[in-house]
């Protein structure tokens, strides 16, 4: 049978926690949730039981048959079935082509007082018709073991005796994580380079792309004015809480009102938590602070943080949702560039240490990313042409069409033509959302997205995090790997030429003309202690061709150190 991987099915008798349970884990993957029973109700109009009693269970089946041929047609949902319907041949069929199956299993006596005594998972009891005899206990044992063979002919079975809903639905996005890897490898490719760039997924037109990792599976909101509507796509996620907005000054005095009203408007509570601009708030002190503020104000561990701003504000607020009350819902709104593109995509947070960029953080994952391409129009030129170096890196490490696409658009880009401007977003956030799907914890491929970053983050270190913006230093750094790459052979001088020339027709830097103070021993020293280090070497990100990365970790001091020397 052609296995698809497009939604989860879970069965299960009565009392097992199907719904609920499905209910839980389609929150956790923001995904829809469609109970057939629920349905049927809707379709028929009149209480299951009544079905039951003026039409007979062969009425009912039928309309089973008829929800569950419709919910087949969906996808990324999860779908609750009823206990018995797995037990028509044509049902399993359909349900087994659409997902993968779980079964929630439960001892006859577990669902006995679930059912008739009142301990449940929070719900009140509901005794279905066939279970409406004298005996209860035994009709369940009959008819659970009746069905018994087909329950044992699903994809993964989860036994809810001792777990709660939370456990459960864990339990489900595991067995689903595992099944799809070994059925579907290589899921969710790069969209064919023959598409248009920035090309929309399913219903939503702002949908660019979506990451599904181990840990959630979330959308990549992108286009213009978006911000209008962010309260409403918050409240379609089926998130709730208050909403504690994190920004920092400069953002909040443009976006802040008109983002708070939107949450507003969707009848969300909202405060609000604002930092001081620049590098040196993603600290512990900061964190520390904000910590603070949400004690003070009771957030739960339902409520919500909404990082608004740049790469700055979404590290800082990321790590603090990862952190507090270890772990709370959070959402990405990010309004520069290199956030966009990079730094709101993947789940990658944390803080500086006066010794190395990100040295203390965590991978957790937002809800939802929603990028707003006008927000750009606010930037500083300087801010605006910092984030382009990560646009340029997209098309370097795995994309030659798209490098050529921003060799042929640069002048649009940089005028901030709003066509070809969301087109480059777009495509910038389905190639990291792509390999971050792969690679959540940057454990093999991820690796790659940190081209030219080496060198970057030993030259923000060596300057206080003072002296660049990001974008400019990950520039500097990709004119250093591209010449590590020619003194290994790997790659020509005119693709190192070709890569200068498109950073420079940005207006991005290709040398270190403002960091001489900057001893190359201490960019070295900060070098040494990147995350990419492994026994002591560096894993360099370096090219063999334009969208070709390779790593190495055999690359000599000597050659570091004559780059560096060029650099600056």
């Amino acid at each position: 049978m052609d296995r698809q991987a497009a939604n989860i099915v879970i069965t299960g008798f009565s009392g097992s926690g199907k719904s609920l349970a499905a209910r839980e884990v389609a929150r956790r993957l923001n995904w829809s949730f469609i109970d057939t029973d629920a349905e049927i109700v809707k379709l028929a109009g009149k209480p299951i039981a009544d079905i039951f009693q003026q039409e007979g269970e062969s009425r009912f089946r039928e309309l089973e048959r008829q929800i569950i041929e419709k919910a087949c047609q969906q996808e990324q949902s999860v779908i609750a079935i009823g206990g018995g319907a797995i037990v028509d041949p044509g049902n399993y069929e359909l349900l087994a082509k659409s997902g993968f199956i779980f079964c929630l299993e439960a001892k006859p006596e577990t669902i006995y007082q679930r059912l008739f005594q009142g301990i449940t998972y929070g719900s009140e009891p509901e005794v279905r018709p066939l279970l409406a005899e004298d005996n209860p206990l035994e009709r369940i044992s009959e008819l659970k073991a009746s069905r018994q063979r087909y329950y044992a002919n699903v994809d993964w079975t989860v036994h809810t005796d001792r777990l709660s809903i939370d456990q459960v639905a864990e339990e489900v996005i595991r067995g689903w994580r595992l099944l799809r890897h070994a059925h579907h490898p290589h899921l969710n490719p790069l969209p064919s380079r023959e598409r248009k760039l920035g090309s929309q997924l399913k219903a939503d037109k702002d949908i660019a792309c979506r990451v599904t990792t181990a840990t959630q599976s979330y959308p990549v909101f992108v286009g213009y004015g978006l911000l209008d509507s962010l309260g409403e796509k918050i409240k379609g996620s089926g998130l709730s809480g208050v909403i504690t907005i994190i920004s920092d000054e400069a953002v909040f005095s443009i976006y802040g009102t008109k983002v708070a009203e939107s949450l507003k408007q969707a009848g969300f509570t909202v405060n609000s938590f604002v930092v001081l601009p620049g590098e040196e708030s993603k600290s512990m002190d900061s964190a520390v602070k904000i910590y603070d503020f949400l004690v003070e104000w009771r957030v739960e561990r339902d409520d919500i943080l909404v990082a608004l701003g740049g790469g700055m504000v979404g590290d800082l607020a990321g790590f603090v949702a990862a952190t507090f009350l270890r772990g709370i819902p959070w959402i990405q709104v990010p309004t520069s560039l290199v956030a966009m593109v990079d730094a709101s995509i993947g789940g990658k947070v944390g803080v500086n240490h006066p010794q190395g960029k990100n040295l203390i953080g965590a991978f957790y994952q937002p809800s939802f990313v929603l990028a707003d391409c006008q927000t750009l129009t606010t930037l500083s030129q300087r801010e605006l042409t910092s984030g382009w170096a990560e646009v340029v890196k997209y098309g370097l490490i795995v994309d030659k069409d798209f490098f050529e696409f921003l060799e042929a658009n640069g002048d649009k880009l940089v005028k901030l033509e709003p066509d070809v401007v969301s087109q480059a977003i777009a495509r910038s956030a389905a190639i990291k959302a792509h390999i971050v799907s792969q690679d959540e914890k940057e454990r093999g491929i991820r690796i790659i997205l940190n081209y030219g970053h080496t060198i970057a983050h030993g030259l923000e270190a060596a300057t206080q995090y003072r002296r660049f913006l990001h974008g400019e230093a990950v520039a500097i750094g990709m004119m250093g790997a591209a010449k590590l790459s020619q003194k290994l052979g790997l790659l020509s001088p005119e693709t190192v030429g070709r890569q200068q020339s498109l950073l420079q027709k940005f207006g991005l830097p290709v040398k270190c003309h403002y960091a001489r103070g900057a001893a190359i021993s201490e960019i070295t020293t900060a070098m040494e202690l990147d995350k990419k280090v492994r026994a002591k070497a560096i894993r360099w990100v370096l090219l063999e061709d334009i969208g070709q990365a390779a790593i190495r970790s055999d690359v000599s001091p000597q050659d570091v150190l004559g780059v560096l020397r060029e650099l600056l």
